[in-house]
């Protein structure tokens, strides 16, 4: 007990003497190098500052409320706040000015955690008070080792040492611009090294999504200071080395992090010198922000990062017009969203309209196949009406139901809602909140709303699909026990004939992992182990290593599916009693869905057989074709695949001797523009690779000279291609940017090296005027006179 010791008379100055006490003594630090500042009005604080710690008063700094008033939001526990500033250039003088963050560094802060504030802004005093304290680690560091930042720090700064080196920099001589480069590359590799290490792989989505961002400023920092080649694996093993004491499950993962850095680098750099044309191009423009449509391009095509495009054009003193990118975003949303069925907009609508009158569904789907229910709600077309004759799509929502709305990746049960004269056909049920939305047909029989009906789940249905989505726990389970135990679901799908698994993993699967993968489900599936299921608060099943879905948001009551020994997962969906319930697991394709995404396709329980069944008439069916026995016809597909491959070539030989034998009968078209001699055609249907061959050729007859030919090789197909000279390269004339400036008339672009470049556009009805302005520019750029 505190008997009658008031906050400040016991608190303030003990929290405040343990602090003087553990910078000067423990940490060393001078004390004629160290500044403090108080709340402008806390005489209290001033007072223990000034007489029992003994600090002149000219180095104790009042300051106002936006500086030294601590508050968790507009009202609630605030305070009065005093902190501590280390002096790094006493030498220029005893004047003070916190402002200067080159000279003082705040590194400590001491909140007395007083008062409440209400909605009227009245400070009352708090029934319990307290003092929170604290300073900042790498801040610390700064001081203790000298150094004018954060960043120069041996937290830090070994890892910009290393970015220096590669790109054969003096950091400690190079100019501001180039010491933010390596800063911003010292910084986010040691951000990236531990997000790898917790499992985040990159992406476009969520957590990463900002990991791949990080990852790839740091590639264009990279480049701002010349670094053409991969070099982030480099950098990263001085971040493993700095962090491994602290983290060893950091070097643990040394091999994943190389991986992944090799692979996200390589992506972006295959796409970013042409994004990087491209942001170019735009930058030049005389407009002063770049459009929403050009900087979605970037990201959607390119690679580009919203936030690396708005850095480059700040650089450019231009904007961004973000509304129009969010624009272009939604629209992309919508696209990818159109073949995902959802609850129609309508039946929103009116779903909306009855939220006040309608109860959460109950649903007895766990423990019941069958109930009597009632009909609540009777939708036509998303409208609500009193009945619906035979025939009529119809949306039910009933008081109670067995049926499973789609949710956690698991498609809604099938099934039929019986009454004395009516009979529902039930196709489809899915969930908005927690009203469960029957979609079906009406039989036989008028419906009813307040009908009294009997639901009835396919059993049939509901055993498949228990036996895929016990299967997906049990993929996920093989997953991490055989390829990366950081591997983590990224979304699912369990329908009656498939299931569908996407994952986090940086690299696809090879065969023999797939085979070990299916292997060992299906020993568990034969070693017949009992599911068990329980409900437990969240905080439980966590403790018990269940694994949850990240991004998914689940309450404080959860429901755990454990195999025991196998798996154990948070999921609201059905499952089999036992795993020999799941028959057989067969997996039918792994591929990549998005950058560190994969996805494996499997068939579980009955649909297997009826996978192996088609399997099997393909492969008799190529018998008879073939007229030779199943083991052979891999050999036969090899073989008959190797004559198509000659045959390609033949062909493409042939193609490219007719474009030069086209080319050919041009020759004498040629114009002569002193020494120098251009050809301007169209080639008719070539492709593009053959239009090359022939420019090339062409000009190697023309001698010094430019060749410009295009081509329509498919409707709204356009290819172009520029062959320059070493005389027209020396004059100042780049075969890229001008074939790219043409594509433009015709709706596209390209571009190459200097001497050689092709182009393509969408627009065929606009070659003519495009072949036009290409002798026009071709003769104003070689300074003769043109004449159409």
């Amino acid at each position: 007990m505190l008997g009658n010791f008031s906050f400040g008379d016991y608190f303030k100055p003990q929290a405040i003497a343990w602090a003087w006490e553990l910078v000067t003594q423990v940490l060393q630090l001078p004390p004629e190098q160290l500044v403090v500042s108080v709340f402008q009005a806390d005489e209290e604080a001033f007072a223990i500052w000034r007489d029992g710690i003994g600090v002149p008063p000219e180095r104790i700094q009042r300051l106002g409320e936006k500086d030294n008033f601590w508050v968790s939001g507009p009202t609630g526990p605030c305070g009065p706040c005093s902190e501590i500033y280390f002096d790094f250039h006493p030498e220029r003088g005893d004047a003070i000015d916190l402002e200067d963050d080159t000279r003082f560094i705040e590194f400590y802060n001491l909140v007395f955690m007083q008062y409440n504030r209400d909605t009227e802004g009245n400070l009352t005093p708090l029934q319990n008070q307290n003092i929170d304290t604290g300073m900042g680690l790498e801040r610390m560091a700064q001081i203790l080792q000298r150094v004018p930042n954060n960043y120069e720090t041996d937290l830090i700064f070994p890892i910009i040492q290393t970015a220096a080196a590669i790109g054969a920099i003096d950091y400690a001589t190079a100019d501001q611009s180039t010491q933010v480069s390596l800063k911003v590359i010292g910084d986010h590799i040691r951000a990236v090294v531990h997000m790898i290490a917790d499992g985040i792989t990159a992406s476009n989505i969520g957590r990463g999504y900002v990991l791949r961002r990080l990852l790839r400023r740091v590639v264009r920092h990279g480049r701002l200071l010349g670094i053409q080649t991969q070099f982030t694996a480099e950098v990263a093993a001085t971040a493993i080395a700095l962090a491994e004491v602290a983290y060893p499950q950091v070097r643990a993962k040394a091999a994943v992090i190389a991986a992944e850095l090799h692979r996200e680098e390589s992506r972006f750099l295959e796409t970013l010198e042409r994004g990087e044309k491209l942001l170019a191009e735009m930058l030049q423009s005389e407009t002063q922000q770049i459009t929403g449509r050009d900087a979605f391009i970037l990201y959607d095509t390119y690679g580009f990062p919203l936030e690396l495009t708005q850095e480059i054009a700040a650089e450019k003193g231009l904007s961004v017009d973000l509304e129009g990118f969010e624009v272009e975003m939604q629209q992309q949303r919508q696209r990818s969203q159109d073949a995902h069925e959802t609850i129609d907009l309508t039946v929103q609508g009116t779903l909306d309209q009855l939220a006040a009158e309608l109860h959460d569904t109950e649903f007895l789907g766990y423990t019941q196949v069958s109930a009597t229910t009632q009909v609540k709600a009777l939708l036509v077309a998303g409208k609500l009406v009193k009945a619906a004759a035979p025939g009529t799509a119809v949306q039910l929502i009933l008081d109670r139901t067995p049926f499973y709305a789609e949710s956690g990746g698991q498609i809604g049960d099938r099934g039929y809602l019986a009454g004395e004269a009516v009979l529902i056909r039930v196709e489809d049920v899915k969930k908005e909140s927690g009203i469960f939305v029957h979609f079906g047909r009406v039989e036989r029989g008028t419906l009813q709303g307040g009908d009294q009906l009997t639901a009835q789940i396919d059993l049939a249905c509901r055993r498949r699909v228990q036996a895929n989505h016990t299967a997906t726990h049990l993929l996920q389970a093989a997953l991490k026990l055989i390829v990366d135990p950081t591997i983590s679901q990224a979304g699912s799908l369990v329908a009656f004939d498939r299931l569908r698994f996407d994952f986090n993993c940086s690299r696809g699967l090879t065969s023999q992992e797939l085979h070990q993968i299916e292997e060992q489900i299906n020993t568990w599936i034969a070693e017949a182990h009992t599911t068990e299921v329980a409900v437990m608060p969240i905080a439980a099943a966590k403790a018990k290593g269940a694994i949850a879905m990240f991004g998914e948001k689940y309450g404080d009551e959860v429901r755990v599916i454990d195999v025991p020994g196998v798996s154990m997962e948070l999921c609201g969906g059905t499952h089999v009693h036992n795993t020999a319930e799941i028959g057989l697991f067969k997996i039918v394709a792994e591929t990549g869905v998005a950058a560190g995404i994969r996805r494996i396709e499997a068939v579980a329980g009955p649909a297997v057989l009826e996978y192996l069944n088609l399997r099997d008439h393909v492969v008799r069916d190529l018998s008879d074709r073939f007229k030779i026995k199943p083991e052979e016809i891999p050999d036969r597909i090899t073989s008959l695949q190797q004559e198509l491959k000659t045959a390609q070539k033949q062909i493409e030989s042939l193609k490219s001797e007719l474009a030069v034998a086209k080319a050919d009968r041009l020759f004498t078209h040629a114009e002569p523009i002193g020494d120098l001699k251009i050809l301007v055609a169209q080639l008719g249907e070539v492709d593009a690779d053959s239009l090359k061959i022939a420019a090339e050729q062409l000009l190697e007859k023309l001698g010094e000279g430019a060749v410009v030919l295009a081509s329509v090789p498919e409707p709204d197909k356009v290819s172009l291609v520029a062959a320059f000279s070493p005389t027209l390269v020396q004059k100042g004339l780049q075969a890229g940017k001008f074939i790219g400036a043409i594509a433009k008339r015709c709706g596209g672009g390209g571009g190459g090296r200097p001497h050689l470049a092709q182009a393509g556009g969408r627009d065929a009805s606009q070659l003519p005027e495009a072949l036009a302005e290409a002798r026009r520019q071709l003769h104003y750029q070689l300074q003769t006179p043109f004449q159409p």
